[in-house]
């Protein structure tokens, strides 16, 4: 009787793998973030300038973005749960191995074979949320993820900078990538047994059917407006607290911590929110176009304050702007899935990703080559300001209808 009680109250395999989705996530962008944090020290070791360094950043989106396509692919041809783990061991010595890189050319090649590795990401998790997670909950799941993709930037540019600080930049790399590695222990003992997929009576499209959809595009779109301001932040924030603002290394890296953990919180928050107001009668069309078109236009002014205001008032704004992000980042996929359904989740978050993530290739190239035109931060605070709230005309209105789409 005991044993069968303590049974009842242990995580269910469901449980386990979510929680272990959202750790790898967190993962994910520490890897991923460690060249922003360390960007002070690598642009003074190598002689970069602010476009070179824009360029080593978005060099990860060159292969990350188009490889979101395969790992879709992959993810419904194969076990996501096994080309997730393939991918995580890839990244994850891309990261040991930067911390070894020469000059410019290897890091860009490193940052190239990073963006690969990571790619699987999203698509397999969503994929498996799809397969295993009642439809009404996947704002919880997500959230999970969604606080991985917040704590894993505080956690890299708090402690990756605390590292980076006292014993340099290169033992980062080295010390988070061996670190990652340990995730594929547990991952790979999940008992797969235990997380049977749900039925489906929908035919899984070719991805040239889901590229057809107006609700593909409006998603796809959608996500590219959200994510421009993410990675305009994730890559420039710690250079712009320490160029523009005169913040040392230590203040910057608990500034930077304290932001990515406002988002943290606004992630579990709003995860839980939406799912809880479809539970209580609202559709999930009312749910989800209220927090992504409203997290879109919310992050815009937090962008302009940070354009025009005073230096305590752009401190403010960012990290008001926070809340906002967790708003859109616990419901962004959560929106795809439902739309996709089980049989389509992973090719469809794959091309929507793919679309999104073209921000990652353009936001931080950009935004160094503005920096470097204008001299200061306020014009690519403003771009990020004008490109989140497009976001609202895509997620509000060329979505028409956030349901199950038959396939």
């Amino acid at each position: 009787m005991a044993t069968s009680a303590i049974a009842a109250r242990a995580p269910s395999p469901v449980t386990w793998m979510v929680g272990l989705a959202g750790l790898m996530i967190f993962i994910n962008y520490v890897d991923r973030g460690n060249l922003a944090t360390a960007g002070p020290l690598v642009k003074a070791e190598m002689g970069l300038s602010n476009t070179a360094f824009g360029l080593l950043v978005s060099a990860f989106f060159w292969t990350y973005t188009p490889a979101q396509l395969l790992a879709g692919h992959l993810s419904q041809r194969f076990s996501a749960h096994l080309v997730l783990a393939a991918g995580l061991a890839l990244w994850a010595v891309a990261t040991i191995l930067t911390g070894f890189a020469g000059g410019f050319v290897s890091l860009l090649l490193l940052r190239l074979l990073l963006g690969l590795g990571e790619s699987v990401a999203f698509p397999c998790s969503s994929k498996l949320f799809a397969d295993h997670v009642p439809a009404e909950r996947y704002g919880q799941a997500n959230a999970a993820t969604a606080l991985g993709l917040s704590i894993g930037p505080a956690f890299g540019i708090y402690v990756g900078g605390m590292v980076m600080a006292a014993y340099g930049w290169r033992t980062s790399f080295i010390g988070f990538g061996l670190l990652s590695l340990l995730w594929l222990i547990p991952w790979l003992r999940l008992p797969r047994n235990g997380v049977a997929p749900h039925a489906s009576t929908n035919r899984c499209p070719p991805l040239l059917s889901i590229m057809r959809r107006r609700e593909a595009w409006g998603a796809a779109l959608g996500h590219f407006a959200v994510t421009y301001s993410f990675y305009f932040m994730l890559a420039w924030l710690p250079l712009y607290l320490v160029k523009a603002h005169g913040f040392t290394l230590v203040q910057m890296a608990t500034l930077g911590g304290i932001i990515y953990v406002v988002q943290g919180g606004s992630a579990i928050l709003f995860g839980w929110l939406p799912d809880r107001w479809i539970a209580a009668g609202a559709t999930p069309n009312r749910a989800r176009k209220t927090m992504m078109a409203g997290g879109c236009a919310l992050t815009s002014v937090c962008m302009v304050a940070a354009a025009v205001g005073t230096a305590p008032v752009a401190i403010a704004a960012l990290l008001v702007s926070g809340v906002f992000s967790g708003m859109t980042g616990s419901n962004i996929y959560a929106t795809g899935q439902t739309l996709a359904g089980p049989c389509a989740a992973g090719k469809w978050i794959g091309f929507q990703n793919c679309i999104g993530n073209f921000a990652g290739i353009v936001a931080p190239a950009f935004t160094g080559w503005l920096v470097d035109r204008t001299g200061g931060f306020s014009a690519a605070f403003a771009v990020a300001a004008a490109v989140s709230l497009s976001g609202v005309f895509f997620w509000s209105v060329m979505i028409r209808r956030v349901a199950p789409l038959t396939w």
